[in-house]
C-alpha cells in the first residue's frame, strides 16, 4: 500500500501536485468559514450530562431560554467627571441605551476575503440594565451578542458596537468600560496581533534559515513550507468536514493547535525524505532522480507511516475521556495527522521526483560524501562512555522532574499577563460590587412534580445562601413561565476564574443547596466556578484512564514494529522520564518561579500525548537505524556509533523545526505554558532522549536489547534474524 502510493506519486508527479494544489486552494478557502461552525466556546457544553453544572446548564437553556450561542458583554457607564450618577444621569443612560438597542450592528468586511464564503454576523444586540453600584459611581448594562467569541465576524461586530457605544455615551458626558469573555478575548487579540505576526514570521524565517544551512539550497528551504501549507489547508478542511458530518463540536483552541502540529510534523516528515534522498543521490550518482525518489519514498514511507500512526493511536485514546473537550480534540488531531500522512506519501514524493537534483541547487555537495563531523563525535562519545552519558541524562531529567513536587492544576481560562481594558473594567466593578457580578454563580431549582414553585417557598434556600461565607450578594428569585423552575443568582466575592470561587461553588454553596432545597424539588449549581469545579473532577478521572491506556497502546505498536520486548520497554521508560521532566520544568517556571495559580489543566494530558507520541517517533528512527547497523559485522557499540552519526542531522533538525513551530503558540493569549512545555519537551526528546539516553542504553545492553529476537552479524555484511528475514537488496537504502 505504501509503496503503491509513493510509486504512483513519483511516476506521475505533476498529476499528484495538481490534485493537491486544487484541494489546497478550495479547502483552505472554505476552512475559515467552516471552523467557526464546528467550534464551541462554553466549557460546560463539554461536560457529561451527569455532572451537576451540566444539568444546571440544560435547565438554563430549556427553562429560561438561554441560548448556548450567546455571549454576554458587561458595559460600565459612569460620569466622565467621576461624580456619582444623578437621577438625570440615570434617565440619560436609559435614553442612550434605548437608542443602541434599536441599532443594527453591521459586521465589517475584510477587503481580502470572498464575501460569499464569510457568513454575515450582523445583528441587533439585546441590551438590558443590570445594576447600579451602591455608591452610584457607575451603572452596568448587560449586552448579549450571538455567535462564537472566536469567530472573527462576531469579534468585528463587537468592536463596532463598542466603538459606537463609546462615542454615543461620550457625547452624553459619560465614559464607558467593557468586560466579559468576548471583550477580554478581543482586547487580548488586538494587543497580541503584532506579536503574533512577528512571532510567526520569525519562526518561518528560522525554519527557512535552518534548511538553507543544512541543505545549502533555496528550493529545499522553501519547498517544505509550501508543501506543508497546502496539506495543512486540506487537513483543516477535512477536520471541519468530519466534524459537520458527525455532529461533533471541537474546542475553539483546537484548530490553532492542529495548525502548529501539522507545520511541525509535516516539515519533519519532509526532512526525513530530503535527508535520505540526498544520501541516495550521493551513493548512486548514476541513478535517475525519479528512481531515487521512488526508492527513498517507499522505504522512508514505512518509518513516516509508523511515526504518524503512533500519534494517531495516542490521540485515539482520548475517545475514552469523559470530558468532551478532550474527547473531541483526539479525533480532530487524528484526522489532521492522517491527512498529513497521505500528503507525505503522495505530494512530498511527487515534489522530489519533479524537482530531482535541482532540489539541492546550487549546492555542490551531492558529488562527494561528507566527512566525519559533530554527529560522528557525538556517536563516539556516547558509545565510549555510555554509563557516564546515561547518568548525566538521568540527572538532568530527574532534576527537572523534581519540579512536579507540589504541582497544582489551574482551571481558569488562562491569563496573558497583560492588563487589558476589559480586565481594568472588571477590577473597577469589583471595587464596588462582588467580583461575581459580571459572571454569577446560579442555583437552579426544578419541581419534581406538577407543583408550581413560589418565591416564598424558596425564601429559606435564598436566606441560607446569603449566610454562606464568600457570597457577597444574592439576587431575587426568578421563576420561569410555568413556574416549575427557578433561578437564584449568587455574586461571590472571589474572581469567578479563581480557585477560591471554584472551591466555594463545589463546597459550601452545593452543601447549602443540598441541605436547604425544599422537599419535592431538585436543585443544581451552575455558572463558571461550578463548571470548572466539575471539569477538575472529570479531568482527574480522564488522566487516570488515558495515561496508562495510551502508554500501553504505544508500547504495543513498538513491540510489533521492533519485534522485541526489551527495546520497547526502554523506549517507553525514556519518553516517560522525558514527560515528567518537561511537566516538572513547566511547573518550576510558571507555578513556582512566576507565581501562577498552577499549570493549565489541559497541559498534562496534551503534553503527555504529544511528548510521548512525538518523542517515540524520534526513538523509532534511532532504534530502527541501530537495528540495521547491528546486522552488520562488528561490535554492537560501533553499530550504535554509526547509527548516531547517520541520524543525528535528521533528528536534530526535525526537533528544532518542531520545537520552533510549537514556540509560535507563545504569541497566542493564554498559551504560553503550552508553548514553553511543548517546545522544551520536543527538544528533550530529540536531543537528550533519542541522541544520548537511548543510544547509551543500547550501547550498554548491546544486541541483548533486541531480546528475544536478536539480529546476528554475518560475514556477508548483513545479518539475518532468527526469523530468517531477507537481507536488504544491495541497491536499497536503510530507513531511519
Amino acid at each position: 500500500m505504501i509503496r503503491a502510493l509513493t510509486g504512483y506519486s513519483t511516476r506521475h508527479p505533476w498529476k499528484v501536485i495538481a490534485l493537491w494544489a486544487v484541494l489546497g486552494i478550495v479547502l483552505s478557502a472554505l476552512a475559515p468559514t467552516l471552523i467557526p461552525r464546528v467550534t464551541q466556546h462554553q466549557t460546560g457544553d463539554f461536560l457529561p450530562r451527569a455532572y451537576d453544572s451540566a444539568a444546571a446548564l440544560r435547565i438554563a437553556q430549556e427553562e429560561f431560554g438561554e441560548d448556548p450561542d450567546a455571549t454576554t458583554v458587561t458595559v460600565l457607564v459612569a460620569r466622565s467627571d467621576g461624580e456619582a450618577l444623578s437621577t438625570a444621569d440615570q434617565k440619560r443612560i436609559e435614553a442612550e441605551t434605548a437608542k443602541l438597542s434599536k441599532r443594527r450592528v453591521t459586521m465589517p468586511r475584510e477587503d481580502d476575503g470572498l464575501p460569499f464564503l464569510v457568513p454575515d454576523r450582523s445583528q441587533t444586540p439585546r441590551i438590558a440594565p443590570a445594576m447600579t453600584a451602591p455608591d452610584r459611581s457607575f451603572h452596568l448594562l448587560s449586552v448579549q451578542l450571538m455567535g462564537n467569541p472566536g469567530d472573527k465576524g462576531v469579534q468585528g461586530v463587537y468592536r463596532t458596537f463598542r466603538d459606537d457605544a463609546r462615542t454615543q455615551f461620550s457625547e452624553a458626558g459619560m465614559r464607558t468600560g467593557f468586560t466579559g469573555g468576548l471583550a477580554d478575548t478581543v482586547d487580548t487579540t488586538d494587543s497580541h496581533e503584532t506579536a503574533a505576526k512577528v512571532g510567526s514570521g520569525l519562526v518561518m524565517g528560522f525554519i527557512i534559515l535552518l534548511n538553507v544551512l543544512v541543505f545549502r539550497s533555496a528550493l529545499a528551504a522553501l519547498l517544505p513550507l509550501l508543501a506543508v501549507t497546502v496539506i495543512g489547508g486540506v487537513a483543516m478542511g477535512a477536520v471541519a468536514g468530519a466534524a459537520m458530518l458527525t455532529g461533533r463540536k471541537i474546542d475553539a483552541g483546537t484548530p490553532e493547535l492542529i495548525n502548529v502540529v501539522l507545520l511541525g510534523i509535516g516539515i519533519d516528515y519532509l526532512l526525513f525524505l530530503l535527508f535520505r534522498f540526498r544520501e541516495q543521490l550521493r551513493a548512486r550518482p548514476e541513478q535517475s532522480a525519479r528512481e531515487a525518489a521512488e526508492l527513498v519514498s517507499g522505504r522512508v514511507g514505512n518509518a513516516i507511516t509508523s511515526a504518524a500512526l503512533t500519534i494517531v493511536a495516542a490521540f485515539a485514546t482520548l475517545g475514552l475521556a469523559t470530558f468532551g473537550q478532550f474527547r473531541s480534540m483526539g479525533p480532530a488531531i487524528a484526522v489532521a495527522v492522517l491527512v498529513m500522512l497521505v500528503g507525505s506519501l503522495t505530494l512530498l514524493p511527487a515534489l522530489l521526483a519533479a524537482a530531482g537534483r535541482k532540489m539541492f541547487w546550487p549546492a555542490k555537495n551531492l558529488r562527494h560524501e561528507p566527512g566525519e563531523g559533530r554527529a560522528a563525535r557525538l556517536g563516539a562519545l556516547v558509545t565510549r562512555r555510555p554509563l557516564l552519558m546515561l547518568a548525566a541524562s538521568v540527572v538532568l531529567l530527574g532534576a527537572l522532574a523534581a519540579g512536579l513536587i507540589g504541582i497544582r492544576m489551574d482551571y481558569g481560562r488562562g491569563d496573558s499577563g497583560d492588563r487589558t481594558a476589559a480586565a481594568t473594567t472588571a477590577a473597577e466593578i469589583s471595587r464596588a460590587l462582588p467580583a461575581g457580578v459580571s459572571d454569577p454563580t446560579s442555583v437552579f431549582v426544578t419541581a419534581d412534580d406538577d407543583t408550581a414553585l413560589t418565591s416564598g417557598g424558596l425564601a429559606g434556600l435564598a436566606r441560607a445562601l446569603t449566610r454562606v461565607d464568600g457570597v457577597g450578594q444574592v439576587a431575587g428569585t426568578v421563576l420561569n413561565e410555568d413556574r416549575r423552575a427557578a433561578r437564584i443568582d449568587l455574586y461571590p466575592t472571589a474572581d469567578p476564574q479563581s480557585r477560591a470561587a471554584r472551591d466555594l461553588a463545589s463546597g459550601p454553596i452545593r452543601a447549602a443547596v443540598a441541605q436547604h432545597a425544599p422537599a419535592g424539588t431538585t436543585a443544581h449549581v451552575g455558572g463558571t466556578p461550578a463548571i470548572f469545579a466539575d471539569v477538575s473532577t472529570a479531568v482527574d478521572r480522564d488522566l487516570r484512564t488515558v495515561f496508562p491506556v495510551a502508554a500501553g497502546l504505544i508500547a504495543l505498536i513498538l513491540v510489533l514494529l521492533l519485534r522485541s520486548l526489551l527495546a520497547p520497554l526502554v523506549l517507553i521508560v525514556s519518553v516517560g522520564l522525558g514527560f515528567a521532566a518537561t511537566l516538572g520544568a513547566a511547573t518550576l517556571l510558571f507555578q513556582h518561579a512566576l507565581g501562577e495559580p498552577g499549570v493549565s489543566f489541559t497541559l498534562p494530558l496534551v503534553l503527555f500525548l504529544f511528548v510521548v507520541a512525538l518523542g517515540t517517533d524520534y526513538n523509532i528512527l534511532i532504534a530502527d537505524r541501530i537495528r540495521e547497523e547491528m546486522r552488520r559485522p562488528g561490535p554492537a557499540r560501533a553499530a550504535v556509533a554509526r547509527a548516531v552519526r547517520h541520524t543525528t542531522p535528521a533528528i536534530a533538525t526535525a526537533g528544532l523545526v518542531l520545537a520552533g513551530s510549537f514556540a509560535t503558540l507563545a504569541t497566542s493569549p493564554g498559551s504560553e505554558q503550552v508553548a514553553f512545555a511543548m517546545a522544551l519537551g520536543i527538544m528533550l526528546s530529540a536531543l537528550v532522549l533519542s541522541l544520548v539516553l537511548v543510544p547509551a542504553l543500547f550501547a550498554l545492553l548491546g544486541r541483548a536489547i533486541w531480546w528475544p529476537v536478536r539480529p546476528r552479524p554475518t560475514k556477508g555484511g548483513h545479518a539475518k534474524h532468527r526469523t530468517t528475514a531477507p537481507a536488504p537488496e544491495p541497491e536499497d537504502i536503510r530507513a531511519y
